[in-house]
């Protein structure tokens, strides 16, 4: 099982796209891939939405993800977000590891 959280962060005037920037350039982001448990954390931009980014942070289980909301870098993830008065969409999936007999797996070339 792993746990998926993808994060909408919307600001205005580019703001978003500022704050992954930084968050990229300051070194915080290897920091989070480096924690134990964090399987991605990568940022993507919508090509119909300028003023979104999109943060894809996988985690291997719930007890990784409350080590890294406990962590030292949950401030500094914080204080960026203000900054860049950003607002935040959550979701939120669990993987399925066996996969579901006769499910998608026809349709994707690997």
């Amino acid at each position: 099982m792993s746990i998926t959280v993808n994060i909408y962060y919307t600001g205005e005037n580019g703001s978003a796209r500022r704050f992954a920037e930084e968050m990229e350039s300051s070194g915080t982001a290897d920091l989070i891939r480096s924690e134990e448990g964090n399987l991605r954390y990568e940022y993507f931009l919508p090509l119909g939405d300028t003023e979104t980014v999109l943060l894809i942070d996988s985690w291997r289980d719930q007890r990784a993800i409350d080590l890294h909301h406990a962590s030292a870098m949950m401030e500094t993830i914080t204080q960026l977000r203000n900054k860049y008065d950003l607002h935040m969409k959550v979701e939120r999936y669990v993987s399925d590891e066996n996969g579901i007999p006769g499910s998608d797996e026809k349709f994707i070339k690997k």
